[in-house]
């Protein structure tokens, strides 16, 4: 498996996210291209921003590969979830409803989260409403 670059990204709006690229060219040039947006309201305008990095030294304990694994993707599950959790309102089972709402404008925007079934998702869709499926299983705290 090849080694990518993992950039915190924040576009015009405010919203912070996460980019990979193959190298710094890669970003450089789908940037240059406005290839890469927003995933919360689509801007094409973002920029890298400074990013906290951890580092392992020699005296740090070692962890066997599989927890290694384990480890790395609960941590940014849990950092996932508790994102939306704290700056997406849940508005259950009428994200559908709620989504085409703001879509028309007659509601305010904001980020919302929610469940839709499958015919729901089609309609957004041909509505034209933008909406990311993330699945969010549930963590032990």
């Amino acid at each position: 498996m090849g080694y990518v670059i993992i950039y915190d990204i924040k576009c015009e709006n405010g919203h912070k996210f996460e980019g990979w690229f193959k190298d710094r060219w890669a970003w450089i040039e789908q940037n240059a291209r406005k290839l890469v947006c927003c995933p919360v309201c689509n801007s094409a305008n973002v920029e890298i921003v400074p990013s906290s990095i951890a580092i392992m030294g020699k005296s740090s304990k070692k962890l066997d590969e599989s927890n290694k694994t384990q480890a790395g993707h609960g941590t940014s599950l849990q950092t996932l979830h508790q994102y939306i959790a704290d700056n997406f309102e849940d508005v259950g089972s009428k994200f559908a409803e709620v989504a085409l709402k703001i879509h028309y404008g007659e509601e305010e925007k904001r980020n919302i989260r929610g469940t839709t079934t499958p015919q729901e998702e089609v309609n957004l869709k041909e509505e034209g409403v933008s909406f990311i499926k993330i699945p969010l299983p549930k963590m032990d705290s």
